[in-house]
C-alpha cells in the first residue's frame, strides 16, 4: 500500500465519485480505478461499491478509511513542516460543540493564512461526531465539555477512540434566553422558574444520555424541543420563549442581539454543576503549527469573556 493509493482512496470518499476524484487529483479515471483495484486486492476487502450515481463506501471499507486517514494526516503534518512548495492544499479542521468563542478563534486564525493554499473546516456537530472526527484525524482538534455527570462515560469513549482531553476553562450553568422572556430580568433562575417554558437542546442521536451538549441534561424537563443547528435554536428561544442551559460564554459580535444569560440557581433535587470545557486531540499525534495557533486564539478569546461566568474553586 502506497501513500498515493491512500490519497486516492480518501479523495474518492470525499468526492463520492470516481470522476470527480480523478478531476481533483488531476489524473484520468482508468488510472484511479486501477490504483483502487490494486489497493483492494492487497488489503483483501472491497472498499467502494460502484453505482450509477457514484460510489458507496462499504462498512468494512469505512473502517479501513478511518484507519488510513489517521496516518495520512500525520504524514501530511510532517510534510507541511518540511516542505514549503506544492500544489496540494493543506488541511486543518476543528469539530466543536456550539461555542461562539471556538468560532471567534477559528476566524482570527484563518485570517492569518492564504485561503488559496489551505482547506479549512469548522464543524459544529454532535459530541460523538467530535470524538470520531478527532480519532480519525478528520479534525485535528475537538471542543467539548465534561462534567461529573458525563465524565465516566466520556473518558471511556476517549480511551476507546484514542483521544485525550485538555482542560481550558470551568463554568457553572447559565440559562440562555430571549431578552423579552419574563425570566430575563431575574437575578437568577431556579428549576421551578423554568417549568412553564420549553427547554431546547441540540440533538445527539441514539444512545446519547451522556453526550448532551447542554449542562444539567440529566434533569427531567416538562417541555423539551431538540434542534440540530444554532440558527434554529436562536429562532425557537425567541419565538417560543424557550431557553437552553449553557456555560454563559457568549461572544457579542457572533451572538445575535437581544439574547441574555442569567445564572442558574440549583436546589437539592436539581443542583448546579460545573462544566469543564476543553479540547481533545488524537493520542500521540503531532500538533500542526495551525493547530497551535488556533489554541493560542482560543486562549485570547477566553481571556476576553465576562469573568463572572468562570467557576473559581
Amino acid at each position: 500500500m502506497t501513500l498515493q493509493q491512500v490519497l486516492y482512496a480518501l479523495t474518492i470518499e470525499e468526492m463520492g465519485s470516481m470522476n470527480k476524484a480523478a478531476e481533483k487529483l488531476y489524473i484520468v479515471q482508468p488510472t484511479l480505478t486501477s490504483a483502487i483495484q490494486e489497493l483492494e486486492n492487497e488489503v483483501g476487502l472491497t472498499i467502494f461499491m460502484r453505482t450509477n450515481k457514484g460510489v458507496i463506501v462499504t462498512p468494512e471499507g469505512q473502517e479501513f478509511l478511518d484507519d488510513i486517514r489517521g496516518f495520512y494526516r500525520q504524514y501530511d503534518i510532517v510534510m507541511q513542516k518540511y516542505k514549503d512548495e506544492g500544489t496540494y492544499k493543506r488541511k486543518f479542521g476543528v469539530s466543536t460543540q456550539h461555542y461562539t468563542f471556538a468560532v471567534r478563534a477559528f476566524i482570527d486564525m484563518a485570517k492569518e493564512y492564504d485561503m488559496n493554499q489551505f482547506d479549512f473546516a469548522l464543524r459544529e456537530t454532535t459530541t460523538h461526531n467530535i470524538i470520531r472526527d478527532v480519532s480519525t484525524l478528520k479534525s485535528e482538534i475537538g471542543i467539548l465539555y465534561i462534567s461529573e455527570h458525563n465524565r465516566k462515560a466520556l473518558n471511556k469513549l476517549f480511551n476507546e477512540h484514542s483521544v485525550e482531553f485538555h482542560p481550558l476553562i470551568k463554568c457553572r450553568a447559565f440559562v440562555y434566553l430571549w431578552g423579552e422572556n419574563p425570566l430575563a430580568q431575574k437575578e437568577y433562575i431556579t428549576f421551578d422558574d423554568l417549568k412553564d417554558y420549553p427547554c431546547l437542546s441540540f440533538e445527539q442521536g441514539e444512545n446519547s444520555e451522556f453526550l448532551a451538549e447542554e449542562i444539567l441534561s440529566e434533569n427531567i424537563y416538562p417541555q423539551t424541543v431538540r434542534v440540530t443547528d444554532r440558527s434554529t435554536m436562536l429562532n425557537l428561544v425567541r419565538a417560543m420563549n424557550g431557553y437552553t442551559l449553557c456555560s454563559g460564554i457568549v461572544w457579542g459580535d457572533l451572538n445575535s442581539d437581544g439574547y441574555v444569560v442569567v445564572p442558574f440557581k440549583g436546589d437539592e433535587e436539581n443542583p448546579n454543576s460545573v462544566m469543564e470545557i476543553g479540547y481533545i486531540t488524537k493520542k500521540n499525534s503531532v500538533m500542526s503549527k495551525i493547530g497551535e495557533q488556533y489554541l493560542e486564539e482560543i486562549d485570547i478569546a477566553l481571556s476576553q469573556i465576562d469573568k463572572s461566568v468562570i467557576y473559581e474553586e
